[in-house]
């Protein structure tokens, strides 16, 4: 097998040259990481318990449950799993963002950004936008209501350790739930296929017959037609009948037929070749040009040779976003509660039971343990505000030690609740344990964690959704 095949993840790229030394934040991070999955399978078995104790009037407490199984254990425990025995080098298949194996890679593309862009748009393909919060609930209002969204979002499939750098779709008679749609990534410079072939672009399309569930994680997706030779065979044809192709080659069994199962737990039958389609005489269209917008980097963007990290600007993932805007909120609980000690002082003082032991007035004694309480919790909520300010803004420091924080709180809960000292109920503190177990979770994902660990000047946001159109000039094409 040839030595390229060593280089097509980035993560590995120097791996024959350069040996990773010892990190204790990759420490930390690993075992933040399975705590995290351990406990959002604790926190789905609270749920349905408490559903089964609440009774069918709480009958909202299973869709919570399965949002909790389908989104966060599962994705999670499969990350675990797939860690461990899914190849970290190009085996031309795409994964998931839960590491699973998802769609086939097969096509190859020759040219340059603005080339592949003014072929597509010239064959009738239609840019999917980026997926966000906005899109995301476009595609199920579309969806549901059968309405036409011809640049619905696809899902994100990783490949060269990175999601794809965007994609292309065609809706089938309105009908949000049929489409085909393909992605692309561009190739990590001097990268060549096993074999030795070049190619500057790789993609992977499919077609999507239907909307269901994964049969792997349970989440609401779209089912794709599981001969994807059909789909590969279609945009080759539909490119090369608009005129912008210079020629296809097609590599034979460049992977071996297989009959296999995506993210999706779909079907997939493939013949295993790959055609190669010559883009680099076609003319870049203005529409073409338009479409070229200032990309959103990834951890290992500067080693897979496109733009230098340093002159792009980098989007902060949601789940650092939503780590800190937790820690935040939580951080005006002791603020409200100060607030109703102060409010009503006399109560709160009386309610203190003290044995002293001394000659001092009970009442000194209750308005001084008053106000140490009172000063701890302000202390503790100017702490909680600080950390979940640094996570925010991407402190690798402050994201460790929010999830020291949550996981203690978590292993001491459990502890306690399996001693039998502690019922967990909506009524006592299942609300203050999902928020830490969602603290960790997010924080200890790889985005987060990529983020945090990246320099300091690298860590520059952006707002959600699609990045702005730049002029050709300002992009780094190959060629």
């Amino acid at each position: 097998m040839p030595d390229t095949l060593t280089e097509a993840d980035p993560s590995v790229h120097d791996a024959p040259r350069r040996r990773r030394g010892f990190s204790i934040n990759a420490v930390f991070d690993n075992v933040f990481f399975v705590v995290a999955g351990v406990a959002s399978i604790w926190l789905a078995y609270l749920v349905l318990t408490q559903g089964f104790a609440s009774g069918w009037a709480q009958i909202w407490f299973y869709l919570v449950f399965w949002v909790l199984v389908a989104y966060i254990a599962l994705p999670r425990l499969h990350r675990i799993l797939t860690n461990i025995y899914v190849p970290n080098y190009f085996i031309g298949r795409t994964r998931t963002s839960d590491g699973l194996l998802g769609d086939p890679v097969n096509l190859g593309l020759l040219g340059s950004e603005e080339q592949l862009h003014t072929a597509m748009l010239a064959a009738g393909w239609t840019r999917a936008d980026d997926l966000s919060l906005r899109s995301g609930w476009r595609i199920v209002t579309s969806t549901l209501l059968r309405r036409s969204y011809d640049e619905a979002p696809v899902s994100p499939l990783m490949l060269f350790g990175r999601n794809q750098d965007f994609a292309y779709q065609q809706e089938v008679k309105g009908n949000p739930a049929k489409r085909h749609h393909v992605r692309f990534w561009r190739c990590p410079e001097g990268w060549l296929l096993p074999g030795g072939h070049q190619t500057d672009w790789l993609a992977a399309g499919t077609y999507d017959r239907a909307v269901g569930f994964s049969l792997f994680t349970l989440q609401i997706t779209h089912k794709i037609d599981e001969n994807t030779d059909v789909e590969r065979d279609h945009i080759v044809t539909t490119v090369q009948a608009a005129d912008a192709v210079v020629g296809v080659r097609v590599l034979k069994d460049f992977a071996t037929g297989y009959h296999s199962r995506n993210g999706g737990g779909d079907s997939i039958v493939t013949d295993g070749d790959l055609p190669v389609i010559d883009l680099r005489r076609v003319t870049p269209s203005a529409a073409g040009v338009a479409e070229v917008r200032a990309p959103v980097p990834t951890p290992h963007d500067d080693v897979a040779g496109r733009e230098p990290l340093a002159s792009k600007v980098v989007r902060r993932p949601g789940p650092t976003v939503f780590g800190g805007v937790v820690v935040l909120l939580r951080a005006f609980v002791p603020v409200l509660l100060v607030l109703a000690v102060l409010l009503d002082w006399s109560a709160v003082r009386d309610a203190i039971q003290l044995d002293t032991g001394s000659e001092l007035p009970a009442e000194v004694d209750r308005d001084l343990t008053l106000w140490i309480l009172v000063a701890g919790a302000i202390a503790f909520g100017i702490a909680e505000f600080l950390f979940g300010l640094f996570v925010f803004l991407g402190s690798n420091v402050a994201r460790i030690l929010v999830m020291s924080f949550s996981a203690i709180n978590i292993i001491i809960v459990a502890v306690d609740h399996i001693d039998g000292r502690v019922q967990i109920t909506l009524g006592t503190n299942l609300i203050g344990l999902s928020l830490d177990i969602l603290i960790l979770i997010a924080l200890s994902s790889s985005r987060a964690r990529d983020y945090a660990r990246r320099p300091r000047e690298k860590r520059r946001s952006t707002g959600a959704g699609r990045a702005r159109s730049v002029p050709v000039t300002q992009r780094s094409s190959r060629g």
